[in-house]
């Protein structure tokens, strides 16, 4: 069980991972998209600012998840070294459980959001609601979910372990 769930959450974190640099690629080749459009050319593409917008919001909230599945998002650091070891698999657990607490409320009121969102669009993008951008958030939690589990089963601290 503990394999399969390591797996697939190897998987999904692999895969947000994919989605948030596929969203830098987009946001960087739209950003220099901006810059030739309005500086060379001299007429600005106003609807590449809010796709460059919408794609950093979902970089940001599909990355998310492998930091928090390389433990790199809330570290004690210094409390872990000096804690023997039945104390450590304690702050493991805490620290899982304070950030599952955290990214459960950014599910709960992300969602909230979205469906409150989705009647507006999106300046410059009249057709695309807003809903979109805002759905990045509860998506994004429900990958950390899986990575802040899978952090849990199998603990990876590889900065900790170089710095001593």
């Amino acid at each position: 069980m503990k394999q399969a769930f390591l797996k697939f959450e190897h998987w999904t974190t692999g895969f947000s991972m994919l989605v948030a640099c596929l969203m830098l690629v987009i946001a960087s080749t739209l950003g220099m998209f901006q810059i030739v459009t309005r500086f060379v050319l001299e007429q600005p593409a106003e609807w590449s600012e809010i796709l460059i917008r919408l794609s950093l919001i979902w970089m940001v909230f599909m990355g998310i998840p492998m930091a928090f599945r390389q433990g790199a998002m809330v570290s004690v650091d210094v409390l872990y070294r000096w804690s023997p070891p039945k104390m450590r698999r304690l702050l493991d657990w805490l620290v899982c459980l304070a950030a599952l607490a955290l990214v459960a409320v950014i599910i709960w009121w992300g969602w909230d959001y979205s469906l409150r969102g989705r009647v507006q669009s999106m300046a410059g993008l009249e057709s695309i609601s807003m809903f979109w951008g805002y759905v990045a958030m509860p998506v994004g939690g429900m990958f950390c979910v899986i990575g802040l589990i899978g952090n849990l089963m199998d603990p990876q601290r590889n900065e900790l372990e170089t710095a001593q």
